[in-house]
């Protein structure tokens, strides 16, 4: 058992990375300190109960975000359904026709996310179904592995790999039409 008088010594240094993630959750600064304060005090109350020696990083995340699915639950009786199913594989890296080769070693996720703007990426996540968004979140922003995320969101890892997978096929299809937006991609050959 983790002792409460230490809290603050063991968990403050996670703030910032906490409250980034609470920003990409809520979208809105006021929010994402109130998400952080709740999350904060929940934590101090059962760090009694916090296992000294595990991962205390994952396990303020869980708390992170449970408490925001509570929050997002109670302002939303029924979840917003998608259907993203039909998201074509490698959607964008198909439409790459100008794109070419990479000269210099560099990936096809690094050339092609150089010719969008921060503020689309940011908008293309924000896209994501909820669920979606938030495996991504912490899986390619935050790093965590499957069996964090797994035990953060408190769902088995085949939904986590189940969520990552298509979240990340609908943001490829969002940036794909911000691709065709400004010219970057070419249409799908019909």
């Amino acid at each position: 058992m983790a002792d409460p008088a230490r809290f603050a010594d063991d968990a403050m240094e996670y703030m910032p990375s906490l409250y980034s993630a609470a920003m990409r959750m809520t979208r809105n600064p006021a929010d994402a300190e109130d998400l952080l304060q709740e999350t904060y005090l929940k934590a101090y109350r059962a760090y009694g109960r916090f296992e000294q020696g595990t991962n205390l990083k994952a396990w303020l995340y869980r708390i992170l975000t449970n408490t925001y699915i509570n929050a997002y639950r109670a302002r939303r009786r029924r979840p917003e359904e998608s259907d993203v199913e039909n998201v074509e594989d490698l959607y964008l890296y198909r439409r790459l026709g100008a794109a070419g080769g990479s000269a210099d070693g560099r990936s096809a996720e690094e050339e092609v996310l150089d010719r969008f703007t921060d503020d689309e990426v940011k908008a293309a996540i924000e896209s994501l179904p909820e669920v979606f968004r938030i495996a991504v979140l912490l899986a390619d922003v935050e790093g965590f592995s499957y069996k964090e995320i797994a035990d953060i969101t408190q769902v088995p890892i085949g939904t986590v790999m189940s969520r990552i997978h298509r979240g990340r096929r609908a943001l490829q299809k969002a940036l794909g039409e911000y691709g065709l937006q400004r010219g970057l991609v070419e249409a799908a050959p019909r």
